[in-house]
């Protein structure tokens, strides 16, 4: 199954100093999108549980990949999502590619 297209989250991509990259995804929307944009969280964190079946966690912990989710209703009707994914950077790097085709490397 191809994946979802995303119209409302953004993302940007970091190193870290051992080698792992982080996914930060990002979106700001009216209460009418807000289900919207949790359905695009809900696929890309479906995309790493398939990549990667039982191995959330911390890469410490023995985990391959882990994730932090917040969303905050703003005032003025504004729904705020940010996900951050981080892993080994070759998963992060297929994330994005599968998700995010034309993001910037």
């Amino acid at each position: 199954m191809p994946p979802l297209p995303l119209r409302y989250l953004t993302a940007d991509l970091a190193l870290t100093d051992d080698g792992d990259a982080v996914l930060e995804a990002a979106a700001s929307t009216r209460a009418g999108e807000h289900a919207a944009v949790m359905a695009e969280v809900a696929a890309l964190l479906a995309w790493c549980e398939a990549r990667h079946p039982g191995a959330q966690g911390p890469r410490e912990e023995g985990g391959l990949w882990h994730h932090a989710l917040q969303a905050l209703q703003e005032p003025g009707g504004w729904h705020s999502v940010n996900l951050t994914i981080a892993g080994e950077a070759g998963f992060i790097e297929a994330l994005l590619q599968a998700h995010f085709p034309t993001s910037p490397d």
